[in-house]
């Protein structure tokens, strides 16, 4: 709002429009406790509008409040609602509003008055006493608001508002304040107490009470204890006091204010005083505000003063305005330059500081004041001038005056004269620098920038809400509108249309009259008066280039260079010279410049054919002719569009007054020097022939006078602009100068119609009158031409520097620093050949890292000795990193990262801009050359092919071509290749593991790196020089980028495209972003760049980052070779594969070039698709001539779709892919992810702005892929960092999708199955509990049967509880969208083993009831025999009770009887044999017709044992005698007779194909043999299959009899002979040979020795249960305790105590060891590292411990039985667990569960006694009630008190029981874990069940075995991350004796084939082995060039074994690599590490 003006103050309710309160607060008028300078209401306009303020209040008697709260702050701070207790409205109100929550809260008249979000507003009245003012703060932002908060307090309010001043930050409910309160503490002076934290919402009723709390302590501290108006103008009252004694004596000079030419009587009186009477209360603040002269107004075409407020009345004077409006443009004002140069940026901070010094500065400078007339106000004069563009002409000079309405009139006396007294001149300069400031500060407050200095590019770069392209922008967004539409390369950002904010017209003024007497005058009078003024209170629109400006004053150094680059982009004029707006300096901000580069070409005239030369260069280093124009004194005509049409007649170059959007004022803009270059083309339609400066001064010359000398001395040519040539203007001296001058001059005469007319030589003067702009312009074309055809001084940008009296920004000292720094880099290359630059200084990226890439490359196809060549290439890489070691200590490179280690942040920003600046400008010319001399080749190649040229020539052409390139390649230089090296130093000495030396700190180049890449520094993904991607660099650079952002979310955009289709440019004016693309060069390879998602829009997406991926162009197929396919092949798999989205760009409309992206962009999505990757992708057809015809569009859809069609057959053929359609491949909707863009440029480059359509384009595509990005989660850091491993490994294989492993996924996979294995111990475990209990019920006969109901009812808790765990796990875990794909299955697992538990349980259930039932009858004799023996052994001890001392004499006597007894009770029953295994097994052989010599010779020889672990059963073969097993009939691929067919000759087929079998085999290890006599790899794997076969049948058969229930029977052995015997028969008749019978009786030996355990073990337990005899043996010691209790006459109590105890001690040891069992088992399951974990974490540990014992014996095992060897390693580390390792962690679970069941013994007791005490009860119902407690714990039994009955005292029975159950646990406790052996559970077995339950089917090339923890994993195919060489299975060369070393995983990448059966007469390649049939097919080899150290050091340690157990060598083929040598155990031990890790 202008100065002076007036607007309505309005009442607001709650629901007016927050910005229309924003409006009214700065505006109003208020009581008189307000500020200087702001007019009040009268009383009568506020009864007319309603407009005056009334406290509001819900009773009709006001009630006083008892706290007033003010809140402060930012809105985002609070969540207003409902329940908010603070502020439960959302209306923004300046009135005293009582809060009614806080009244039910505390019972307080509380009034909270809401100010939050009004930090723009400078000035609020404070018409009631403020107790508190809330500062809310949102955490997060806690120290800039805090800072803010507190400077905005002290302004608006007064300094001495801070000490009422209470800070409270606020937090969402599950944020933590802590730190912040630290935070604050250390950067300002908060005071704690004065501190609060509270929820965000604030709806918890304690904070608000603690808050309350704070606040009374506060305001009792405070004196007084409100702060109101009175004490806030307490200062100002003291001054104004002092001022109004000064007024009676002095009089204050006010400056003389010039008037326009035209206007002669203004002028004449302008040193006229006018005096105005004062009133004595005035303030001092509204003379100053009111004092204007044409010096310091800077363009403001109206000044109003405003009288101040009277204290008295409360009443406004209504003012009297004198508005005067000059007939020409806005006024010129020179400004007096500042004695001392300062370093202050013009902030919005330092310009309100630099305004209150200023008001010091006056008040303390005003000496005198004069009288003045009260109908005019002092500095209401006419304003002579106006800037010619911001204006319009022919204006006449108005004044307006205003008839007083108040009953008193304000005087104030004021002189004005023109003395030129020292007082006048300082008044006058600080008038004029008062005002220019206070124009800032409403100008900045208007664009909300007030609080927005220094803003960085980070401020604007992040990604945030879209920008709106065709509404209007209220005034609030219009600078950050500006910015981001600047940044898109939108040249309208000038012509954002500007929303009105509030009512565009106030009612607060009455209508004007032409005078105070009331007459009518026609309608004709009115409108041709002069005299009336039309109503001013609308707000003037903020000029444009007051935005373009103020945005620039508040950015800080590299802001302003991005906006200044994309200013020249957008082809507008670039500011050269600008006044400070703080310290009035002219600044050239040639910082700014550094970015801009400017092409040209020139047409050079020669004797031969013209020849046109292109120039691009740094435009700081262009050196051009400038030709300047200003102007001296007001001009009708605009001088920025007469230069508009000499440089480009199309666009506006210089802002001009008809351009959209002008106004008439622009502040910022005066004394503003701008510059543009126009750029020939090399066309004859060219203006200028060369490339030439223009620089338009702003304002009038006369005034800006610095600026005006420093452009006519850097200039060629000056162009001046005057309204006349008269003697008498002020302009004549200036002409004069310039005539005298040497250099040309043009002037330009604004009232003359004459011609161009040349004074003298180089001086000319042109009319402007009555002649039309084209035809001056053409004029003015020919003299500059001509002029500049002529030898000229030229112009540099870098001369700047030595201009005097300004201030260059580069001197800042950060710059400076950061340039001194860069310079250091810049003298080492200095003078230097720029090819030879990167080979000196940066060694280690040249020949080394190209010959590295390709030795890596080679190693994934190895041809010849495998092994042996990838060992040589290793070494070769090895040394490579060596020389990279040695050479990567270069200066440069040591310069460049000490710089950016110790260089501060802005100084480090500024080192690398200026090291990017300084390397491109020192091979700009070099560059240049020879990219104008590859264009020339490249064309004349074309040129060549189109002719299809047939002969040398082109051969010649394209060789000097690929000369030229890699010239071009050697000669370009930039900050990416010094990253570059950087990687190569870093992987180089990571690969070597050196540690730091101190020639360079290589470790620290990842953190370096990374600070950079999230400051938004792109990073080299793919080199694309050398085609490669550096992992390990890669790698580390994002481990580092996690480890300061955390593991982040990001959304991966990348985009495809051919060469130079603007693919770089796109993204650069999508995201604001800068690739690296160094001296105008294409990018080459992959960078990658971090957006930020801005706090605004992040709620909406799941991520926090965008990550752009910007890809070199994909070549032209005409030029292509097949080096080059390849290369644009694996990019597009590359970039496809790593995005979320892939932008397709398509540059053009030709159908074939289109074609030849299409094709290589489907084939990558056709390989994403077979690796289950699904990315989408958005197709952007660029250069599209019109982008706006919808059937166009649709036609250019449907021609689309056609061709991604028949591309996306084609690729199916090509990789094996079924698929009709594009569709079929990705999700791709051709109506909605294609996009059209018009062509770039506007017009033709290099003077062409980029075209509007572009932009919008750029808008709308930015929009779509953000709509898209929405629905996506992204991926992480982490998942991004193997993403980019496993794309690239499988790259560098030939078969990418064969190759491809998704690490990630893998790993997802390994971390699931962790969690799959605790579900189901969890199941298993429970199941155990409740089938321990049911058990003990059966034992116990408590139970007959078992309900599977039951057992599902007792599962059910966990059960549902494993369900809610497994839906939260792939719920929630941040990886759900890979889990995803494995949910149903792992779910359906879960119920299969639960069902599979149940099962289980009650089947076992049911065998113990079956044997229960079966010994029934033997268990009611035991009671019987029990009751017996009781009677018997009571009547002995009554005969021998006289003996009851003499123990020795009892003993004989009860053994004497004992075996009477026995015979006497077991006379009726038969005894149970024992087994005579050896006898049995000897019998079935002889009886399946075996000879007792072949049985005994093999048992005595033992050689049966171990008959699965054979090397060769060749002993065991007996051949037909037409067949030999060296037959040669048929040939393997690797014989010279390769192309013969096989040979198959009748029964020979067998042995023909075995033999031929890849050439492979394996021999028997007891006997040397040659390799002729050995059995083919696969027929010696046969056979063991049968074996491993026979021997699960025979087991699985035997343990399904019924052994412990009916005990053993020989039947069973002979059925299982038999069984064996027909399946070996069934063999030999299958394959056509016969086996030996030492075979068969081998095999049957082996069988019967493994069932022989389980057997005698089954058979023991039932002869313990069911045989009498041994029944009875087992009590004897029970009842001899019986006999000796009755002989020493102990009571019935007694014996029936010790009898229960013995029952007890039994059953209690049988309990404990159980549960201690299931307990040890669970905590091993849980604790112990190898059972912990997945199905692998078990496999490496088996391994683990077979190389720390180097046990050859068990490898074997392991190798050939790999299930058996983990079963042993589980029952060993359970051994060790429990009795060496962790045995007192075992002793204490098992003392636990001892204490345990003696609490529930104790228990029962206690129960079953308080029990028969109180029912009276007798023995039997005690003895009921004891063992029905015990029923679920304990096995217990029939206990007999027949003769027992006359028990009657239970509590002594009790009592005795006790005393026996603690000797009990005393032995308990002592118990030795060996028992739980023989028991029912055992923990060993438990583990075995629960941990080898997974898949255990092996590799079919090397056997090794599966690791997926499910048994059951399809359709996911088996794998193992560890595949081992072949020759450990015993694989040998064809007809050698040389063992295999190939690892299969380095087979499966050769061009190697192998014949896939026995019986197979056609090979297949190893590449291609899933086609070999089934058991090939279900298996996933990933060709792998890093092999396990393990197996490669277990092949060099048991070398001798190996051979001497296979009787072959490792030699000649075979031999072992040296290399792997040098392995030792502990290498082999971490390599397992190393590899479980990456899983």
């Amino acid at each position: 709002m202008e100065a002076g003006e007036e607007s309505e103050t309005q009442s607001l309710t709650p629901n007016d429009e927050a910005d229309e309160m924003e409006e009214s607060a700065a505006k109003a008028k208020f009581d008189p406790v307000n500020e200087p300078g702001v007019v009040q209401h009268s009383e009568k306009e506020d009864e007319c509008t309603g407009t005056d303020f009334k406290p509001v209040s819900t009773t009709n008697e006001k009630v006083m409040p008892e706290l007033t709260l003010m809140l402060i702050g930012d809105t985002n701070s609070i969540e207003i609602g409902s329940k908010n207790i603070l502020l439960d409205h959302d209306g923004q109100v300046n009135v005293e509003q009582f809060s009614a929550k806080l009244y039910d809260l505390c019972g307080r008249h509380i009034s909270v008055i809401n100010m939050l979000g009004l930090q723009h507003v400078d000035k609020f009245p404070l018409n009631q006493g403020i107790h508190a003012f809330l500062l809310l703060l949102p955490i997060g932002l806690h120290n800039s608001h805090y800072s803010s908060g507190v400077q905005w307090l002290e302004k608006a309010f007064g300094k001495g508002s801070l000490d009422y001043l209470m800070t409270v930050e606020t937090h969402d409910s599950d944020e933590k304040c802590e730190s912040e309160l630290t935070d604050l503490k250390a950067n300002s002076s908060l005071v704690e107490k004065r501190y609060h934290t509270c929820t965000r919402s604030l709806t918890d009723e304690k904070e608000v009470l603690a808050l309350l709390e704070k606040i009374d302590v506060m305001v009792c501290e405070n004196d007084p204890h409100c702060y109101s108006g009175l004490m806030h103008d307490e200062n100002k009252e003291q001054e104004e006091h002092l001022h109004h004694k000064e007024d009676e004596e002095e009089m204050i000079d006010s400056s003389v204010l010039q008037q326009n030419q035209k206007v002669g009587q203004m002028e004449e009186n302008a040193s006229e005083t006018n005096q105005l009477k004062s009133d004595p209360v005035n303030e001092p603040g509204d003379v100053e505000q009111s004092e204007n002269d044409h010096e310091n107004t800077r363009g403001r075409s109206e000044i109003h003063s405003v009288p101040s407020a009277t204290k008295e009345k409360g009443e406004a004077d209504e003012v009297k305005e004198v508005n005067n409006e000059s007939s020409s443009n806005m006024t010129e004002r020179s400004m007096e330059e500042s004695d001392a140069v300062q370093d202050t940026s013009p902030t919005p901070q330092t310009v309100s500081t630099v305004t209150n010094e200023l008001d010091e500065l006056k008040q303390n400078a005003a000496k005198a004041e004069v009288k003045c007339d009260p109908v005019n106000e002092p500095g209401d004069v006419d304003q002579s001038e106006k800037n010619d563009d911001n204006t319009t002409a022919g204006g006449e000079p108005e004044l307006k005056s205003d008839t007083p309405t108040t009953k008193k009139k304000s005087t104030l006396e004021i002189g004005m004269s023109g003395n030129k007294d020292k007082p006048v001149k300082i008044s006058e300069e600080i008038n004029r620098e008062e005002q220019y400031q206070r124009g800032t500060e409403e100008l900045l407050g208007r664009l909300y920038l007030q609080d927005k200095h220094q803003q960085t590019p980070a401020d604007f770069l992040k990604i945030g809400p879209p920008v709106k392209q065709d509404h209007d922008t209220c005034e609030k967004d219009l600078a950050h509108t500006f910015l981001q539409r600047l940044m898109m390369l939108d040249y309208r950002a000038r012509y954002i249309p500007v929303r009105q904010d509030g009512p565009k017209v106030s009612q607060s003024k009455p209508a004007q009259k032409f005078d105070a007497v009331e007459t009518e005058k026609s309608d004709l009078d009115a409108l041709l008066s002069t005299t009336v003024d039309a109503d001013h209170s609308k707000q003037t629109r903020v000029h444009p280039m007051d935005v373009q400006m103020a945005v620039f004053h508040c950015s800080d150094s590299f802001l302003r260079q991005d906006m200044i680059t994309k200013l020249s982009q957008c082809q507008y004029a670039l500011p050269l010279l600008v006044p400070d707006p703080v310290t009035m300096d002219i600044v050239c901000p040639l910082w700014t410049f550094r970015q801009i580069r400017k092409t040209w070409k020139i047409t050079q005239i020669r004797n031969g054919p013209n020849t046109v030369t292109m120039k691009s260069m740094p435009i700081c280093k262009a050196e051009t002719p400038m030709v300047s124009f200003f102007r001296l004194g007001s001009l009708s005509l605009s001088k920025s569009q007469l230069m508009n049409t000499l440089i480009n007649n199309r666009h506006s170059t210089f802002f001009h007054r008809n351009c959209p959007g002008s106004t008439k004022s622009c502040h910022l803009m005066e004394g503003v020097a701008e510059i543009a270059w126009y750029c020939p083309s090399g066309k004859p339609n060219d203006a200028f022939n060369a490339c030439i400066a223009f620089c338009n001064l702003h304002g009038d010359a006369l005034f800006t006078e610095k600026q005006r000398d420093i452009l006519t001395e850097k200039s060629s040519v000056s162009v001046v602009l005057v309204p006349t040539l008269e003697k008498s203007q002020n302009s004549t001296n200036v002409i004069l100068a310039l005539l005298q001058s040497p250099k040309p001059l043009i002037i330009l005469i604004a009232d003359n119609d004459c011609g161009a007319v040349e004074m003298k030589m180089g001086k000319y003067k042109v009319g402007l009158k009555d002649r039309s702009q084209s035809d001056v312009s053409e004029e003015l074309k020919g003299i500059i031409g001509g002029i500049l055809s002529r030898p000229q001084a030229s112009f540099q940008l870098e001369t700047m520097t030595e201009v005097s009296g300004i201030r260059v920004d580069e001197d800042d000292p950060v710059c400076q620093k950061g340039k001194s720094a860069a310079m250091k880099i810049v003298h080492l290359i200095q003078g230097m050949d720029v090819s030879k630059v990167k080979e000196t200084f940066l060694p280690c990226q040249g020949q080394l890292w190209h010959k590295w890439c390709r030795i890596n490359k080679e190693l994934y196809h190895l041809k010849g000795h495998i092994e042996k060549e990838k060992c040589k290439k290793q070494q070769e890489l090895k040394q490579i990193r060596q020389h990279q070691c040695t050479a990567s200590c270069s200066k440069l490179i040591k310069f460049f990262t000490e710089s950016l280690s110790s260089l501060p942040s802005t100084d480090k920003e500024h080192f690398l801009k200026w090291t990017q600046i300084l390397i491109d400008a020192h091979s700009t010319d070099d560059l240049s050359l020879i990219l104008q001399s590859y264009n020339e080749k490249w064309s004349e190649v074309v040129a060549l092919k189109n002719k299809h040229d047939k002969s040398g020539q082109l051969k010649n052409k394209q060789t000097e071509l690929e000369q030229i390139s890699a010239k071009l390649q050697s000669a370009t230089f930039g900050l990416e290749h010094i990253f570059r090296e950087m990687g190569q130093i870093y992987e180089a000495h990571a690969f070597l593991k050196q540690k730091n030396s101190g020639q360079t700190d290589w470790s620290k180049y990842p953190d370096l790196a990374a600070e950079l890449m999230i400051s938004g520094y792109p990073m080299e993904l793919m080199n694309g020089d050398a085609g490669h991607v550096p992992l390990t660099w890669i790698s580390s650079l994002l481990d580092e980028v996690i480890k300061k952002l955390g593991n982040k979310r990001v959304f991966v955009l990348s985009v495809l495209g051919v060469q130079s289709s603007g693919k770089s440019t796109m993204l650069n004016a999508m995201f604001g972003l800068q690739f690296a693309v160094s001296a105008g060069r294409c990018t080459k390879g992959a960078f990658m760049q971090l957006v930020k998602m801005s706090e605004e829009i992040k709620k909406d997406f799941k991520f926090d980052y965008i990550l752009v991926v910007d890809t070199e162009g994909l070549r032209a197929l005409e030029l292509a070779n097949d080096d080059i396919l390849h290369h644009d092949n694996e990019l597009a798999t590359f970039v496809v594969g790593l995005g979320n989205m892939t932008l397709i760009n398509i540059f053009g409309e030709n159908p074939a070039e289109m074609q030849d992206v299409l094709q290589i962009v489907v084939q990558a999505f056709m390989r994403m698709k077979k690796v289950k990757l699904s990315p989408s992708c958005v197709f952007v057809h660029q250069n599209v001539t019109d982008i706006s015809a919808p059937e166009k569009n649709m036609d250019g859809k449907r021609r689309l779709q056609e061709k991604l069609d028949q591309m996306a057959k084609l690729a199916a053929k090509e990789e094996v892919c079924d698929a009709a359609c594009f569709s079929d491949i990705i999700a791709f909707d051709v109506q909605k992810d294609v996009k059209y863009f018009a062509q770039l440029w506007e017009g033709s480059p290099p003077m062409a702005p980029p075209n509007p359509g572009y932009s919008e384009s750029i808008q709308e595509l930015k929009n779509f892929i953000l709509s898209k990005a929405s629905q996506s989660a992204g991926i992480t850091f982490s998942q991004f960092k193997s993403k980019i491993l496993d794309l690239w490994n499988a790259l560098l294989n030939e078969n990418f999708v064969f190759s491809f492993k998704n690490t990630q996924e893998i790993a997802v996979y390994r971390k699931l199955e962790v969690q799959y294995g605790n579900w189901t111990w969890a199941l298993r475990s429970n199941m155990l509990t409740i089938e321990n209990q049911l058990y003990v019920r059966i034992e116990n006969g408590k139970l007959d049967k078992v309900e599977p109901r039951y057992v599902h009812l007792e599962m059910s808790k966990t059960y549902e509880k494993i369900k809610e765990d497994m839906t939260a796990y792939f719920d929630d875990d941040r990886n759900k969208e890979i889990l995803v794909q494995w949910r149903g299955r792992f779910e359906s697992k879960i119920k299969e083993f639960y069902d599979e538990q149940v099962r289980g349980a009650k089947r076992k259930l049911d065998e113990v009831i079956q044997q229960k039932n079966a010994r029934k009858k033997l268990d009611e004799k035991k009671t019987e025999f029990e009751n017996k023996l009781l009677e018997k052994s009571k009547e002995l001890a009554h005969q021998l009770k006289d003996k009851a001392n003499d123990e020795e004499e009892l003993e004989k006597q009860f053994n004497s009887v004992w075996r009477g007894w026995v015979d006497e009770l077991t006379a009726d029953t038969n005894s149970i044999k024992d087994i005579s295994y050896e006898e049995d097994q000897s019998d079935i052989l002889q009886d399946l017709g075996f000879e007792w010599s072949l049985i005994a010779e093999s048992k005595s020889s033992g050689r049966y044992i171990k008959i699965s672990e054979v090397g060769d059963y060749s002993d065991y073969v007996t051949l037909p005698k037409y067949q030999h097993p060296c037959d040669t009939g048929q040939q393997s691929q690797d014989d010279k007779n390769e192309n013969k067919k096989p040979k198959v000759e009748g029964g020979s087929s067998l042995w023909v194909s075995f033999k031929n079998f890849w050439g492979f085999r394996s021999t028997q290890q007891n006997k040397k043999r040659t390799s002729s006599s050995s059995l083919p790899y696969e027929e010696q794997q046969l056979i063991r299959s049968v074996i491993d076969d026979v021997e699960k049948q025979s087991l699985g058969a035997i343990k399904s009899k019924p052994v412990a229930a009916r005990g053993y029977s020989q039947t069973y052995l002979q059925e299982v002979g038999n069984n064996v015997k027909a399946k070996v028969t069934e063999f030999e008749s299958k394959w056509n040979y016969a086996l030996k019978k030492e075979f068969m009786v081998d095999l049957l030996l082996y069988v019967f020795d493994r069932a022989e355990s389980w057997l005698s073990e089954s058979h023991k337990k039932f002869k313990m249960k069911n045989d009498a005899l041994t029944y009875l043996e087992s009590k004897k010691m029970q009842y001899y305790n019986i006999f000796r209790s009755f002989c020493k006459g102990n009571s019935s109590a007694v014996v029936l105590g010790e009898l229960i105890c013995e029952k007890l001690k039994s059953s209690t040891v049988e309990a404990v060891c159980n549960k201690t069992a299931i307990d040890l088992a669970g905590e091993m399951k849980c604790n112990f590292p190898a059972f912990s974990g997945n199905r692998l974490n078990l496999e490496k540990h088996v391994l683990k411990s077979l190389a720390e014992t180097e046990d050859f014996d068990g490898f074997l095992t392991y190798i050939q039985h790999p299930k058996t060897q983990v079963k042993t390693f589980i029952k060993e580390e359970v051994t060790k667990y429990i009795f060496t390792k962790n045995k007192a962690k075992a002793n204490e679970i098992l003392k636990k569960n001892v204490e345990d069941i003696n609490k529930l013994v104790i228990q029962a007791l206690f129960t079953a006694t308080e029990k028969a005490n109180t029912w009276g009860g007798n023995t039997d119902m005690w003895v009921e009630e004891f063992s029905s407690l015990l029923k679920d714990e304990l096995t217990f039994g029939t206990i007999c008190c027949q003769n027992l009955h006359d028990i009657n005292n239970f509590d002594f029975l009790k009592e005795e029981i006790n005393k026996g159950l603690e000797s009990i646990m005393e032995e308990m406790s002592n118990l030795s874990l060996d028992k739980m052996k023989e028991f029912r559970l055992k923990p060993d077995q438990i583990l075995i069940d629960q941990l080898c339950k997974c898949c255990w089917v092996t590799c079919p090339f090397c056997a090794a075995v599966c690791t997926n923890t499910l048994e059951d994993h399809s359709p996911d195919k088996h794998n193992v991350p560890f595949h081992r060489p072949c020759g450990i299975q015993g694989w040998h060369g064809r007809k050698t004796d040389e063992l295999v070393i190939d690892f299969c995983t380095t087979l499966v990448a050769s061009d190697r084939c192998f014949y896939p059966h026995h019986y197979s007469n056609k090979t297949t390649p190893y590449k291609q082995y899933q086609t070999a049939g089934e058991k090939y097919a279900t298996w996933e080899i990933t060709p792998d060039a890093s092999k396990l150290t393990y197996w490669k050091w277990f092949v060099c340690r048991f070398q001798k074994q190996l051979e001497d157990h296979y009787n072959l060598k490792f030699h000649r083929s075979g031999e072992i690599p040296r290399e792997w040598r040098i392995h030792s155990n502990q290498d082999a031990i971490e390599s397992l590490d190393e590899m479980y890790n990456q899983q």
